[in-house]
């Protein structure tokens, strides 16, 4: 099982070495097509539009509702956090089974 605490984080300039590696591409050449993919998924959701990758996942834009929160400091003035919108990611069913099996506690 995978301990979710000691986690390696993929960066954008590890995925655009590894991606160059694998392929055989040239590193500026890779890091151009993700940031134009980056810069075209941002477009898209600030637009309201919804992403969906098959076997990936779906991205999209809901609004959050408002809450009260609490300052530590202060436990007796509630705070109002207003709605706002947030993107959402909803793993795919592939990805979801590749984690769950990469995952599963062996007895």
């Amino acid at each position: 099982m995978t301990d979710y605490n000691n986690k390696n984080t993929m960066t954008k300039k590890k995925l655009i070495n590894s991606i160059s590696q694998d392929k055989g591409i040239h590193p500026n050449d890779v890091r151009q097509v993700i940031q134009a993919f980056l810069d075209k998924m941002t477009d898209c959701l600030s637009d309201g539009s919804r992403l969906e990758f098959r076997d990936f996942g779906v991205f999209e834009v809901v609004e959050r509702k408002q809450k009260i929160g609490r300052n530590p400091k202060k436990a007796d003035v509630p705070i109002v956090i207003p709605p706002r919108p947030a993107v959402k990611f909803t793993p795919g069913k592939k990805m979801k089974r590749l984690i769950e099996d990469k995952n599963k506690v062996t007895v």
